[in-house]
């Protein structure tokens, strides 16, 4: 029976002012928790237990970074034998953990998968004096540590570098390409003017306040100190709708159901962090505006120069349609930057692989239970298929499994992995700098090291002088982004009676129902709100993008600042055609060339799995979960280590790349001089490629012509071994072949 019109009033009515105490509340214990949080010496949000390992205030150069070793929680063991992993988390900001506040998060996907796992977080207050570099050794330190502290044979560390700590990972691995394994950065900004107009507002920022010189005069209004509460606002302003209305109104409408999960979340966004000065001027000279990182145009206070060419570790990107603070532009536009083709990327010898999730927002890339849950446990289950993949340009997939796919159980959980070779052009697809907005962004670079330049000239020593402990103080603690906290909690006299009536409407609540016409009226008026601020907020991106190109377009301005002219260099980009490098890539191929016969058993089988799938540029990770289980058959003493493994797979590819029919012809040499035992090793290579799916028409053709190179019969291929087993041969036998002989025999080695 319908309410009469009065009852569905006064059902209302009690309901919003019971929701109206019970919000007050939740706002009082979120002041409350952020002030109990501040006061602690670390404020990460971690959710696992931990164990400190290192310090950085202990070191020579002090800085405010840590290594601490994540505890499994209870009923999960972890197998001290596997790779370790990293999690770094950024400091943009906000405090540390956030890959790890959550059951369902990056770090519990690793602890799952019975990986050790380590965590580098920092502390609210920089060390006086302390620089990104200083950052970067310390971290440098800490990889090392954790590699110290487990079997080489496991593989490098794989790091993982969230937002900005990406970019610093990326820094890092191109500084000391030794150190680290996978590198996996999570919506980290390396390519920082690339992004679509009509979208991407922030990439205008700099330029729109003049440059970095705002970056200077706060740091001087802040004694020295850049408030991470700025960069805060400024990822809030992006969505003025959800920032001012829909995240407060979901609490509100939801307060019986949401407070937990609003206060969980509201902990770390309102953890805010400080830098150096001298720190954030960095990032902001030399990334955000300078956009040096993918120029070869960075270097380190020692004279390195920062290559990101000189990663030797496979690359994992992971990033969003649905990200607008690091859209896929600025997260994958570096790899077009540094290379002309996909074949440079092999002959350098970098593997990248990147992920696109759909409409994930920037946050949720390593905040949400849903991404961990499935991506992050997915790239932690398979990173060793990834770290074994020949050089080159990779997307990977998730596909939920079906009834009818081929041996399910070599697949990790609910998903099957699948990496498909890609070119520059499907980087391309995503949007592209044409050549006047990539010369707009140099202008910007200019300007702002003028305006920057003239700043720190005339005005900063004045600031300076005028500026006081207390007053930068005062500054930091009169922050909007902290107000918003610290004035609704318990020391707050006006909030005293919010807990009171909150537990009053809680003993009495009497929640609405949908179907209430007030209800319903509310949410219509809350979605006239949405519409309303997306408009100005659509508006507003559009002036400034507006004015932006008006601005640095004109051909005064450039003019001016020296970039007048298309015969200018708009942008120092690295030397692709470094004859060093040329020279190098030419010495590696000559060498490959030249003992492209040499290897056994071992070598031949596994160059003759890459030349049957090479054509359809897939990998699966059930093939390689089958892989794995032959690779177990073989006695521990006898196997390669995962690193062995990966080196023997990457030559026996570039072998392939360089000549592939001498290559395939030289497999007679390299292979059991046994008919027998060549039979056994063909239907090894054929269970193996066949246990994703039915080979297809072209894969039956290379099969086939593999039994030629082997001088078996391809029926062969019709009946494979269900569970194909290594024979003695691949790992006891290997025959001199005439390449080796050149030199004399070569030394044995351990067996895949």
């Amino acid at each position: 029976m319908t309410a009469l019109p009065w009852q569905q009033f006064w059902d209302y009515s009690v309901d919003f002012w019971q929701r109206n105490a019970l919000f007050l509340d939740v706002m009082r214990q979120r002041g409350d928790n952020y002030l109990e949080h501040m006061a602690r010496p670390v404020q990460e949000v971690l959710h696992f237990d931990y164990t400190l390992v290192l310090k950085g205030t202990d070191r020579e150069r002090p800085v405010n970074y840590g290594l601490v070793r994540i505890h499994p929680p209870k009923g999960v063991k972890i197998d001290d034998q596997k790779r370790p992993y990293v999690v770094v988390d950024p400091r943009a900001g906000h405090g540390p953990g956030i890959g790890g506040f959550k059951p369902e998060s990056q770090i519990g996907a690793i602890l799952e998968a019975g990986h050790p796992c380590y965590f580098i977080g920092f502390i609210t207050d920089p060390i006086p004096g302390q620089t990104i570099e200083d950052v970067g050794r310390a971290e440098v330190d800490f990889l090392r540590h954790v590699a110290e502290q487990h079997p080489e044979e496991a593989g490098k560390p794989c790091v993982i570098g969230n937002c900005q700590a990406g970019w610093a990972m990326m820094m890092l691995a191109a500084t000391a390409p030794n150190l680290v394994g996978p590198l996996l950065i999570a919506g980290a900004p390396i390519s920082y003017w690339a992004g679509e107009r009509g979208k991407n507002p922030m990439r205008y920022l700099g330029g729109l306040l003049g440059g970095t010189w705002m970056t200077a005069l706060l740091g001087d209004l802040g004694k020295g100190i850049f408030d991470g509460a700025n960069l805060v606002g400024n990822f809030e302003g992006l969505n003025p709708a959800h920032t001012y209305w829909s995240k407060q109104y979901n609490l509100w409408s939801k307060v019986d159901t949401e407070a937990e999960r609003y206060l969980e979340f509201e902990r770390w966004w309102g953890a805010h962090t400080l830098l150096n000065a001298e720190e954030m001027q960095f990032i902001a000279d030399e990334l955000f505006v300078g956009n040096k990182l993918i120029q070869g145009d960075l270097s380190l206070s020692d004279g390195t120069k920062v290559d990101l060419r000189n990663i030797r570790s496979p690359i994992v990107v992971f990033c969003s349609h649905g990200d607008n603070i690091t859209p896929p532009q600025q997260a994958l536009h570096w790899i077009l930057d540094l290379y002309d083709d996909v074949d440079e990327i092999r002959s350098h010898g970098q593997t990248i692989v990147y992920s696109l999730h759909d409409t994930v927002g920037h946050l949720g890339i390593f905040v949400s239970g849903k991404v961990g849950a499935k991506e992050h446990d997915q790239f932690t289950r398979n990173m060793d298929m990834i770290d074994i993949l020949p050089p080159g340009l990779y997307e990977v997939h998730f596909n939920p499994k079906t009834d009818t796919d081929k041996n399910p159980d070599l697949a990790h959980g609910d998903y099957i992995v699948t990496v498909e070779t890609r070119t520059l052009d499907d980087i391309r697809a995503l949007g592209e700098l044409d050549e006047g907005d990539e010369e707009t962004f140099a202008t910007v670079a200019r300007v702002s090291e003028i305006n920057t330049g003239l700043y720190k000239t005339l005005v900063s020593p004045i600031v300076k002088r005028t500026v006081t402990d207390q007053s930068a103080e005062l500054m930091r603690e009169l922050h909007p982004a902290r107000l918003q906290y610290a004035l609704p909690s318990s020391s707050n006299p006006f909030m005293a009676w919010t807990q009171y009536w909150a537990d009053l409407a809680k003993s009495q609540r009497q929640p609405v129902s949908e179907d209430n016409p007030y209800k319903v009226a509310e949410g219509m008026m809350s979605d006239a709100i949405v519409t309303g601020l997306n408009m100005y907020q659509e508006m507003r991106d559009t002036l400034q993008e507006r004015t932006f190109f008006n601005l640095y377009e004109s051909p005064v301005l450039k003019a001016m600042v020296g970039l007048g002219g298309r015969d200018n260099v708009v942008r120092k980009l690295v030397d692709k055609k470094d004859p060093a490098r040329l020279a190098y890539v030419r010495e590696k191929k000559a060498a490959l060339k030249e003992d492209i016969a040499v290897g056994g058993p071992r070598e031949a089988t596994i160059r003759s799995l890459i030349y049957v799938g090479l054509p359809e540029g897939r990998a699966d990770e059930r093939a390689f979960g089958a892989l794995r289980q032959v690779r177990e058959q073989v006695a521990p003493d006898k196997r390669l280590t995962l690193p062995e493994f990966k080196e023997l797979v990457r030559r026996q590819y570039l072998k392939l790349i360089i000549a592939e029919d001498e290559a395939m012809e030289s497999l007679d040499a390299m292979l059991p001089s046994d008919k027998a035992e060549r039979e056994k090793l063909y239907q090894l290579v054929v269970s193996l490629t066949t246990a994703a799916r039915a080979p297809s028409d072209l894969r039956k053709k290379r099969m086939e012509k593999l039994a030629g190179y082997f001088g078996v019969s391809p029926s062969l291929a019709d009946d494979p071994t269900d569970a194909p087993k290594l024979p003695k041969s691949v790992s006891r036998a290997r025959r001199k072949t005439p390449a080796a002989s050149k030199s004399g025999a070569r030394p044995r080695a351990k067996s895949a």
